[in-house]
């Protein structure tokens, strides 16, 4: 009586044992070649993304003299930092175009505190106003408030390219042609991408935070800068340095208003260093050493702060 029957049990536990690997081999084999071919493709598009760079780094430590003798070269051709000492005002001219050098100067330290003195004002005056603005688009209520900001947005659809006119017209009549203000003034005040970005990040704080401040006899300014700005630290940090990346890199409109080379920034005077060269053949070594180090600020940025500026990427949408 006391005797069971096991068959049952017995039969059904190998066969679920047995029957679930053949269902998921396949499914595990997909997404093991899916894995591997996007790697491949990841491996692949950073080795595209990073051989300029290399090839600017071999260019810039080849002897200019000797480059042209193994163009395809992979590594430096004929071994030395000359490019970078002539870009640094550490060599002779004579040196220089020992080196292959064309003996034209780049004044790259002037050029270097122009940049930073243009890149730190702009940053400086589009994060202070701009967050200004957003706030009161995002925050406080007054008659046409939505319409202005929908005609403000539209900025953002004009090219940049068909302000560059009127703008050069405005400084030409205002006698600012030359001069640090006639670079930082156009961008000075603020962004239409800026006042989005911001207002984007104020429309998320809970109105009972500005509530408890009103109920404490605080005021529309006291609010700003006591109670909000200080939540939104960190947007306001993204914006300053997607702001400072983008006001290092400007050329066209540096070129257009500082002819003068008291006020040039690092990217026209790179490409005056380029039209320097009276044999007709640029000095490749001396202007690949000028780009890296002109970089290099840029860079040091980036990998400091390149999870905040990821993260401003995706929450901005920008490309």
């Amino acid at each position: 009586m006391s005797v069971q029957t096991p068959v049952e049990p017995a039969a059904a536990g190998p066969t679920r044992a047995t029957a679930a690997p053949v269902q998921k081999a396949p499914k595990d084999r997909r997404a093991g070649i899916g894995r591997v071919v996007a790697w491949a493709t990841l491996v692949l598009i950073m080795l595209v993304t990073l051989f300029p760079f290399y090839w600017m780094l071999r260019t810039a430590l080849s002897n200019g003299t000797q480059l042209a003798t193994d163009p395809s070269s992979p590594l430096p051709v004929g071994f030395t930092f000359g490019a970078f000492e002539r870009v640094l005002g550490l060599s002779t001219t004579a040196e220089a175009q020992a080196q292959g050098g064309s003996g034209a100067a780049i004044d790259f330290w002037l050029y270097l505190l122009n940049s930073l003195l243009v890149a730190t004002l702009i940053t400086a005056g589009q994060v202070f106003f701009g967050a200004m603005a957003a706030y009161a688009f995002a925050r406080l209520r007054w008659p046409g408030r939505d319409l202005v900001f929908f005609v403000f947005l539209t900025a953002l659809m004009v090219p940049p390219i068909f302000t560059q006119l009127p703008n050069f017209l405005l400084m030409r009549d205002l006698g600012l042609l030359n001069t640090y203000a006639a670079i930082v003034l156009p961008f000075f005040f603020m962004t239409p991408f800026a006042v989005f970005f911001l207002r984007q990040f104020f429309l998320g704080i809970p109105r009972e935070v500005e509530e408890a401040a009103v109920l404490d006899g605080a005021g529309t300014v006291r609010r700003f800068f006591r109670v909000i700005a200080p939540m939104a630290s960190g947007p306001l940090i993204t914006l300053a340095i997607l702001q400072y990346i983008q006001a290092w890199n400007e050329y066209f409109w540096p070129l257009l208003v500082a002819s003068d080379r008291s006020v040039r920034v690092l990217t026209v005077g790179l490409g005056v260093f380029r039209s320097q060269t009276p044999q007709g053949t640029p000095d490749w070594a001396g202007l690949m050493a000028a780009t890296l180090l002109a970089a290099l600020p840029i860079v040091v940025l980036f990998a400091v702060f390149s999870r905040r500026i990821v993260d401003s990427i995706g929450f901005s949408g920008i490309k």
